[in-house]
């Protein structure tokens, strides 16, 4: 083995991948969260594991193989057990008299080395590769992966035939869960759930028609249709879910919700179950809770360096409502965590009022509204405020009553967070006056609003440079010196992103911070573009305008921003 080169951290700084700030950063997050810390920095999204891959390999002397670029002759494949391959993450490469070159991620890992020599009797020479390389290798070259093993199962279905009526499909998913490792119907329901979560989908949606029933999964926002199992199997697997969910599995005319907790491969996930009846059967949907997603910070939300800061600014007041606006599935609860995340230490005390509560913060007072017994937003934080606490997080501002009480809460001494469905930031004042919040009222208490949106990121592994269509910038609006220093990307489209071109989401923010001008037309109840322009001369940015700086960057595409956000006629 070569002579070491310095520690691969030092090695990415030198090479301007991430800043000493940046690695400082990553380390507290390791520390708090208790990962790696090139776990941390891929995390953050200052470095991508073939960076990480390339400063270990030059640390330990080692050499840094490209997956993608490697062909592996299937002799050489079945020289290690596919359970071998995926229990320790390493693939072969090559063999040569009795010497096998074999990938791995960790140049440390001398116990996984150790156990290689013992089991395959052979000496070992590791090169390196990002763990997100090796795992796709892994199922490139070892048999089915999660969704090819989904699509055979459904295709054994498909040609078997079995025909269930709904009673005996309700005893079939009875029977099934007293018989776990035989039962088709359980084996189907749990591919289908661990390719959604194999797929990084959001929810999982199973839909009856007339002659079928239509599977699809949301991946970053948009709905993918996945092959579907016969209608004839739909009592069964509704039967299978409600079980798993605690339903009642012969209640089909109303509306249910449950959750299920279930284990894929390493990670403990959420679903929360949603069924009611449509014209053709009941319909499912179960969101995937995936408790990692909320342990992130405010950096990783996609502010821009100056909102950024303004933000950890803003959080840290002692009083005043902050609300969070957009239409649901935009990210206003995860930004909300985070918010909480960066204020939840021991000397202070935080309560939510959530319906419902989708996911569980350590440390944090959550309680659930229950409308059914009359514990409503109102009533809770009516009960909230004898708690004595220093922050409130309130689900949403629905009503008048909530919105006053919450409104108070801010006025005697909390920092109270909360939703509004409104499409824009000066909208959401416009909107509490509406309710019937008197504006003086709303003039005192809100000190900032953030609109957001969710867009689509240029995948990593497939990313090349473009140059969008005349048409396509005239459309934008952008001006030739705007167009001269772009960094245009898109995706060609690759395994990472299942061909789409995009892989992960990102947020664009308009965050409006109230002023003294601000205030007074507030005050006086001035309408929405009103505000609107005064906020924009005094620095805000829009939605669109966050959005084209990220195009800017090449983070992502012209087409994904006008899916979310309009250009105005002022811009």
């Amino acid at each position: 083995m070569a002579k070491r080169k310095g520690d691969w951290t030092e090695i990415l700084i030198r090479q301007g991948v991430i800043s000493p700030d940046q690695l400082a950063e990553a380390k507290q997050l390791a520390n708090a969260q208790d990962i790696k810390l090139h776990d941390a920095l891929a995390k953050l999204g200052y470095a991508s594991g073939e960076d990480i891959a390339r400063a270990l390999a030059e640390q330990h002397g080692l050499e840094y193989v490209n997956l993608a670029e490697v062909v592996i002759p299937p002799s050489v494949v079945e020289l290690v057990p596919e359970s071998v391959a995926r229990e320790n993450v390493i693939i072969p490469l090559a063999e040569s008299d009795g010497e096998l070159t074999v990938a791995v991620h960790d140049p440390l890992d001398y116990e996984t080395l150790d156990k290689l020599r013992f089991i395959l009797n052979r000496r070992i020479t590791p090169v390196l590769a990002p763990k997100e390389a090796i795992t796709e290798a892994i199922n490139r070259y070892y048999g089915q992966t999660v969704g090819e093993s989904a699509d055979s199962m459904l295709q054994e279905f498909t040609d078997t035939a079995i025909d269930f009526t709904e009673t005996e499909a309700e005893t079939a998913a009875a029977q099934d869960d007293l018989d776990e490792a035989s039962a088709p119907i359980v084996k189907l329901v749990h591919l289908i759930i661990a390719e959604a979560v194999q797929l990084r989908a959001s929810d999982i949606h199973i839909e009856p028609f007339e002659d079928r029933v239509r599977v699809r999964y949301r991946i970053d926002g948009l709905l993918v249709e996945r092959d579907s199992p016969p209608k004839r199997l739909l009592g069964a697997i509704l039967s299978r879910i409600k079980i798993l969910a605690k339903l009642d599995i012969a209640e089909r005319r109303r509306p249910q919700d449950g959750r299920i907790k279930v284990t894929v491969g390493d990670k403990e996930l959420d679903l929360r179950v949603s069924v009611i009846p449509s014209v053709h059967g009941q319909s499912v949907v179960m969101r995937i809770l995936d408790k990692d997603s909320i342990k992130v910070g405010l950096r990783q939300l996609g502010f821009s360096e100056e909102d950024y800061l303004r933000i950890k600014q803003l959080i840290q007041r002692p009083n005043g409502i902050i609300l969070v606006t957009g239409p649901t599935g935009s990210g206003k609860t995860t930004s909300l965590y985070a918010a909480l995340n960066e204020l939840n230490t021991p000397d202070r005390k935080i309560i939510t009022a959530e319906d419902p509560v989708e996911y569980y913060l350590p440390g944090v007072n959550q309680v659930e509204i229950r409308h059914d017994i009359g514990l409503d937003f109102a009533r809770v934080i009516r009960a909230m405020l004898r708690q004595a606490p220093n922050i409130i997080l309130v689900g949403e501002m629905r009503d008048l009553e909530t919105a006053q009480m919450g409104i108070q809460a801010s006025l005697t001494g909390h920092l109270v967070f909360s939703t509004l469905h409104t499409n824009d930031a000066p909208s959401a004042i416009t909107r509490l006056i509406d309710m019937g919040v008197p504006a003086y009222l709303v003039a005192s208490s809100v000190i900032a609003v953030m609109a957001q949106r969710l867009v689509r990121v240029v995948c990593q592994k497939c990313k090349m440079p473009y140059t969008p269509s005349d048409a396509l910038i005239e459309a934008a609006g952008l001006t030739p010196d705007q167009v001269a220093r772009a960094n245009f990307t898109r995706g060609r489209g690759c395994s990472s992103c299942q061909g789409s071109g995009f892989r992960g989401r990102l947020g664009i923010f308009e965050l409006m911070i109230m002023s003294s001008k601000l205030r007074e037309l507030t005050f006086h109840s001035a309408p929405t573009e009103d505000i609107r322009r005064t906020a924009i001369a005094e620095g805000m940015k829009t939605l669109y305008q966050d959005g084209i700086e990220k195009v800017l960057r090449g983070i992502t595409t012209l087409e994904e921003v006008f899916r979310v956000a309009k250009r105005s006629e002022s811009e």
